[in-house]
């Protein structure tokens, strides 16, 4: 199951990140997951909220420039090695990673990641016949 992050491009200077997190905050939306990309002129800030569809409507109305992107977050065993196991399985099925980054909060017992794919309904395909868990939307909301 994809889940729903959201890609804000915003100007490499002072108070821009502040104003994203604040504007979101005052609207009672909570940012589960985040990174931030950068060059010397702008920034993408990528974040995984719990109300997708309030949130990037508030940030095109504050005249951000916010995107929807499909990706998948999936359940890591939280010891040494797991990631390692997850990142075999994916490139023995010959599955691209374009980016990926972790989640603020852990999901029970394992750590959760965000990763985009070149080809996501096939990386779904193969992690549901490995059996990794892919977190839904409504898991997101609920944390």
């Amino acid at each position: 199951m994809k889940i729903t992050q959201i890609s804000v491009f915003l100007e490499n200077r002072k108070g821009r990140l502040s104003d994203v997190c604040s504007l979101l905050g005052a609207h009672d939306i909570n940012i589960r997951a985040l990174t931030i990309a950068e060059t010397e002129s702008f920034g993408v800030l990528r974040i995984v909220v719990d109300k997708s569809e309030a949130a990037i409507k508030l940030l095109r109305e504050n005249q951000f420039v916010a995107n929807f992107t499909d990706v998948v977050a999936i359940e890591v065993p939280d010891q040494p090695g797991g990631l390692a196991s997850i990142l075999k399985i994916l490139s023995e099925h010959d599955v691209n990673i374009e980016y990926m980054y972790g989640f603020v909060e852990k999901f029970s017992d394992k750590a959760l990641l965000v990763m985009r794919f070149e080809d996501t309904d096939f990386a779904q395909q193969v992690l549901a016949r490995q059996q990794i868990h892919v977190v839904t939307e409504k898991e997101i909301e609920g944390l």
